[in-house]
C-alpha cells in the first residue's frame, strides 16, 4: 500500500504503482477476512487505484 498519494503524484509512476496496489488488492480479497481492519485496508487501496486512475486520465 502507497503511504500517502497526494495531489502532486507522479503519474510516471503509475504502471508500477498500479500493479503493486492491484496485487496487493487481490491478495486481500483471496483471504476473504470479514474483519473491520481487512475491510478497511481493502477500501483503502480501491481507492488509491481509483485516485491514480483518475489522477493520471487511465482508462481501464
Amino acid at each position: 500500500m502507497i503511504d500517502n498519494l497526494e495531489s502532486n503524484y507522479n503519474c510516471a509512476n503509475a504502471g508500477q504503482d498500479l500493479h503493486q496496489l492491484k496485487q496487493e488488492l487481490a491478495a486481500l480479497q483471496e483471504q476473504g477476512a470479514d474483519d473491520q481492519a481487512s475491510k478497511e485496508a481493502i477500501h483503502r487501496l480501491e481507492n488509491q487505484i481509483s485516485f491514480i486512475l483518475n489522477k493520471c486520465d487511465i482508462n481501464h
